[in-house]
């Protein structure tokens, strides 16, 4: 295992690293598509193993949960017993449970293959960026790589929904965890071929309270924050969310003081580093925030089925793969960072303007603002993440991008919790008082007693597009100071890699020193 050191040269990546690349990102597809994959599959489960509705849940989102729970602990693991090693293991743990969940025959076998699969997904995905820190040490193509892993983690998303359909229309549910067998076949071929192995041995011993503790912080937040975007602010949601944040400050605490922490304080002395965490979080924030609106738009106001939604959201995501490209060459051409992400922050809050625009019959401006939210979207991560990977030393890159893709998580919750209190306010305060109790909860409620009430079905509907329009306006207002926000962060580390890009003065494949853990860049 090669111990890894922010003091390595930086050397422009040939054929075998790009190679390498389009091998890492099957597994992070897939990953990213499981998120999804269960949306028009659950129906067919339901018939053919007959969970109960708490099974019914777990089946759904065990897998988010255990892979946000582990995904410092595995960033920190790879570190330390390498990425590569991590990557494989994970890619066996992934294909069996796959397997196992394709052909379950029962609700608790499908709910434990579901947990596996997270605990593969978090070893997977904060390896795939690790590994990309160790393959492109040059800036420009990290910066190249890092884009192609944003596209395809937010298109694995919206292809997992659309590939559920398909499948399940055509064979049966378990087809859905099938496809994942070839690409971690192919992972498991010629990953020890093609990905250098990565990891540092001086990184001391694994703080294993450091476990527990990260996972209390994350899972109670994360289930608090989804539960109140579904069922409104309750206690019994509030108090999930103050007990992780709590345990999210022992958890800081056991990082700035024990000998060998999980997530090294040292990573947020790194200049850009803490402001690309809360930055990805908002980003992340305002992604989620709106799919949580237009997912149910699409449905419900406009009556599309949800294999049509989900079609009919995929043209989105056609412009996204030209964003990532487009701002890393902007900044590769002497623009300052710091512009770039701020505007893809005013780009995304358009995003949001349009939204709020959209009646009760807009399909094509919805799409249009999801196409501009997600090209703003992708922008942010895009950059932000190259920021925080460069700001990082080599040797901590699985710990950094664990805290990204965790930072995402939260970010994701939260926007769905925020965003849909709001509109959840609004749709109550458009619906009749004399409306039966389910009309007044949710649209889908309303839809579902309206035969009993004239006029209800179209109430519902209206009340619902004020509602994500008042949505679209917090959106709007709070990715707008993220904007401020990152013109005055982002700043200084901007323009100091700019000028240190232009003292290099080239990019002709001549070993450079990087800079060290306390600049912007390339550590």
């Amino acid at each position: 295992m090669t111990n890894s050191t922010s003091t390595s040269p930086a050397v422009r990546a040939g054929r075998r690293e790009w190679t390498a690349l389009g091998v890492l990102m099957l597994p992070l597809l897939l990953v990213s598509m499981d998120v999804s994959v269960l949306y028009f599959a659950v129906p067919a489960i339901s018939a053919d193993l007959e969970p109960t509705g708490t099974q019914q849940l777990w089946i759904f989102d065990v897998y988010a949960f255990v892979l946000a729970g582990l995904l410092m602990t595995m960033g920190s693991l790879g570190d330390r017993v390498g990425h590569r090693r991590l990557l494989l293991t994970g890619a066996v743990a992934f294909g069996t449970a796959s397997l196992v969940a394709a052909y379950a025959n029962s609700a608790e076998t499908l709910i434990a293959a579901r947990t596996v699969l997270g605990v593969g997904g978090a070893t997977l995905m904060p390896s795939t960026m690790a590994m990309l820190r160790t393959m492109f040490t040059d800036p420009g193509q990290r910066a190249k790589a890092i884009g192609l892993w944003s596209g395809v983690m937010t298109a694995g998303i919206a292809l997992g929904s659309v590939m559920s359909g398909v499948l399940v229309e055509h064979f049966w549910w378990g087809s859905v965890f099938l496809v994942n067998l070839p690409a971690m076949a192919l992972l498991l071929v010629l990953g020890p071929l093609l990905l250098p192995e990565a990891g540092n041995r001086a990184a001391g011993r694994f703080d294993l309270p450091s476990v527990p503790l990260s996972m209390a912080a994350v899972l109670p937040v994360v289930y608090g924050l989804k539960e109140i975007a579904s069922e409104g602010w309750n206690v019994r949601y509030v108090v999930p969310v103050a007990v992780g944040l709590l345990f999210a400050a022992l958890f800081v605490h056991r990082q700035r003081t024990c000998a060998s922490p999980m997530i090294s304080p040292d990573l947020f002395r790194g200049r850009g580093f803490g402001p690309a965490v809360a930055l990805n979080l908002v980003s992340a924030f305002g992604v989620m925030g709106s799919a949580y609106f237009t997912t149910q738009y699409l449905q419900s106001v406009l009556g599309k089925s949800a294999l049509e939604a989900a079609l009919w959201a995929l043209l989105p995501s056609v412009p996204i793969g030209a964003a990532a490209p487009v701002a890393t060459g902007l900044v590769r051409k002497g623009v300052d960072r710091a512009h770039v992400v701020t505007a893809g922050f005013v780009i995304a809050v358009s995003g949001f303007g349009l939204l709020a625009l959209a009646g009760t019959d807009a399909m094509w401006l919805v799409l249009a603002s999801c196409a501009v939210l997600a090209v703003g979207s992708v922008v942010v991560m895009s950059q932000i993440m190259d920021l925080a990977m460069g700001a990082a030393p080599v040797e901590r890159a699985g710990a950094a991008s664990s805290l990204m893709e965790t930072g995402s998580e939260f970010g994701g919750a939260l926007g769905m919790a925020v965003l849909g209190s709001v509109g959840t306010a609004i749709y109550r305060h458009g619906i009749p008082a004399t409306a039966p109790g389910p009309a007044r909860e949710t649209l889908g409620g309303a839809l579902a007693v309206a035969d009993r009430v004239p006029g209800l079905a179209t109430a519902a509907r209206e009340a619902f597009t004020d509602g994500m329009q008042g949505a679209a306006v917090t959106g709007a207002v709070l990715l707008a100071g993220a904007a401020v926000l990152a013109a005055v962060t982002l700043r200084r580390a901007g323009v100091h890699e700019r000028t240190r890009e232009r003292t290099r003065g080239r990019t002709d494949g001549t070993p450079d020193r990087p800079s060290a853990l306390g600049r912007s860049g390339e550590a």
